[in-house]
């Protein structure tokens, strides 16, 4: 059974960080990509970052680029977001995604997700 779960979110206030992760298990990976998402209330789910498997491939929301770095290792099966100079309007829950394929910008394109982690940013 897949099973993908985040960690790491919190309260933090405006300006600060957070380091997310999401341990993956039940399968392999191999081959595909993975990626973070957001969802505040009352918004569609939005793209936030994704790595090819290789990590050599890096994507990010124009919102987040040199903020926020996606991260992965293999070894532990564990992909991470560390996230800087956080926003009150970056306040979400993040759900990491695994076995992206084609445009891993889309939420679609992922098979499996975890159950999502809150992010709060206070102003």
């Amino acid at each position: 059974q897949v099973q993908l779960v985040e960690s790491g979110g919190g309260l933090v206030q405006a300006g600060g960080s957070l380091n997310l992760s999401c341990a993956a298990s039940g399968r392999t990976f191999s081959g595909y990509a993975m990626g973070w998402f957001r969802q505040a209330p009352g918004n569609e789910r939005e793209f936030v970052a994704a790595i090819s498997w290789t990590g050599v491939r890096k994507f990010y929301a124009d919102s987040v680029k040199d903020r926020f770095t996606i991260s992965g290792d293999n070894a532990k099966n564990t992909l991470y977001l560390q996230m800087n100079s956080l926003k009150p309007e970056e306040t979400a829950v993040y759900y990491c995604a695994a076995t992206g394929s084609g445009d891993i910008t889309i939420a679609n394109r992922y098979g499996f997700w975890g159950q999502g982690t809150q992010v709060t940013v206070s102003s």
